[in-house]
């Protein structure tokens, strides 16, 4: 094979990787490689290019992963038979009614295409499966919590039998499942934080207290409340890894107030920087109402997720569902039961960390030289702290390029912290480098 017309400059803010699998991805949208074309193999491409294997690697599965090329096991990898030489698309635009604008969600996860065949798979199985008669049992179907059970033991330390495990329509929901059998009393929420959570809260009839995110929260924060709603693992949207100190506090506290802790542990197993932290609950079972969700490694329609109360707060939890029928849907369960037992959804997140470690490193080129990271990156966005009107003006660049992008003092209550909040999960690398630039611009940069 001809060496392939691409030149990488060290000097560059963009990663080898991505400078790579943007002039591969130019080259095809010019025409200059055509559907069917053989590439270089990847041995052969680094010894070229003077790098090492692993950039090129990187480079073909992302363009393997858009759809750009497609990897033929024993016989090379080609330029896939759906890209044809075309102009690069505009922007996507969000299906928010009236933004017109594509989001840089930090909640909208990226799946490989690759995973395709998995995902169908799953709801082929649910359509040759009988549904059960009549109302599911509230906690869901038993083999999915038994699968739930395992998983949270092997991912997160939570040791819990599967009886323990309530099958949740996401979230919120399980939040909700929790609100109505709490005490009277207030709900301590993070600030900046969740804004479904306040939401959430205010719907049931909670009052909400702004608890400071990056404070020890001690009995004294505590004091009075009927739980608070903690982002122990990632906090969200600051991504601080909240010290072991902090959370034997939180639990001495919540265990001296009678607090319940609500644990939402929602992105911690895509950390690409270091091995995810244990569950906050597997340090206090007694204390921590724990919640997770599947919407960051399968899409968040899928609306499921689990919810493991205290033994406390099970049965009645039990009975609530029980009378409301408050239940997932069973195609839904059903269909993640699938998943999880296929392993589709370990593979998305794998692929879904190299993916997001590539591009936080894309975002932290263009933003670093202005503004201050307020954690290490981790999951499908970063966060990062600037003045106001620089952040005001990096937005309103990006809006012009057709991009909305996320004020950190829109997740502000009571605390004055301003920057941008740069999701990258939703988007495609195109997308994405054209949001960026006009970040960039936005920023005098």
């Amino acid at each position: 094979m001809p060496a392939l017309p691409v030149r990488l400059d060290r000097g560059a803010r963009d990663p080898l990787g991505a400078q790579l699998s943007g002039q591969v991805r130019d080259l095809v949208s010019r025409g200059t490689l055509r559907r069917g074309d053989r590439l270089p193999s990847t041995r052969a491409l680094a010894a070229d290019l003077g790098v090492a294997r692993s950039v090129a690697e990187q480079a073909y599965d992302q363009l393997v992963a858009e759809g750009w090329l497609t990897a033929r096991r024993g016989a090379g990898t080609y330029v896939a038979a759906d890209a044809v030489p075309r102009p690069a698309p505009g922007p996507r635009r969000a299906a928010g009614p009236g933004s017109g604008l594509v989001r840089l969600s930090t909640g909208e996860p990226w799946i490989d295409p690759r995973h395709r065949a998995g995902w169908r798979r799953a709801w082929r199985e649910v359509s040759a499966t009988t549904p059960p008669r009549g109302y599911d049992d509230p906690c869901g179907l038993p083999a999915l919590r038994a699968a739930l059970a395992e998983r949270l033991a092997r991912t997160r330390g939570l040791v819990v039998d599967a009886d323990e495990v309530v099958v949740t329509a996401g979230t919120t929901a399980g939040f909700r499942d929790l609100l109505v059998v709490l005490p009277a009393g207030p709900v301590g929420i993070e600030d900046p934080g969740y804004r479904a959570a306040v939401a959430t809260a205010h719907a049931a009839g909670r009052a909400v207290v702004d608890l400071p995110a990056e404070a020890r929260h001690d009995e004294a924060a505590l004091r009075g409340l009927a739980a608070a709603y903690v982002t122990p693992a990632h906090q969200h949207p600051l991504g601080r890894v909240m010290p072991a100190d902090d959370r034997r506090a939180l639990l001495a506290a919540s265990r001296a107030t009678r607090a319940v802790v609500v644990e939402d542990d929602y992105d911690s197993e895509l950390r690409y920087d270091v091995a995810p932290v244990p569950a906050l609950a597997a340090l206090g079972r007694d204390r921590v109402a724990y919640l997770g969700s599947a919407s960051k490694s399968a899409p968040p329609g899928l609306r499921v997720g689990w919810l493991v109360p205290p033994p406390e707060l099970l049965d009645d939890v039990v009975r609530q569902r029980a009378v409301v029928h408050d239940v997932a849907a069973w195609p839904t369960q059903r269909a993640l039961l699938t998943l999880l037992r296929d392993g589709w959804l370990d593979a998305v997140l794998r692929t879904a960390r190299r993916v997001y470690a590539e591009r936080a490193a894309r975002v932290a080129a263009v933003l670093a030289p202005h503004a201050e990271p307020a954690a290490t990156s981790a999951g499908m966005y970063s966060t990062w702290l600037l003045p106001q009107e620089a952040a005001l003006s990096a937005r309103d660049a990006a809006r012009r390029a057709g991009f909305d992008l996320p004020l950190l003092s829109d997740l502000c209550r009571t605390a004055e912290d301003t920057g941008v909040v740069v999701g990258f999960g939703g988007v495609d690398d195109a997308e994405l480098d054209r949001a960026l630039a006009a970040i960039r611009a936005g920023l005098g940069g």
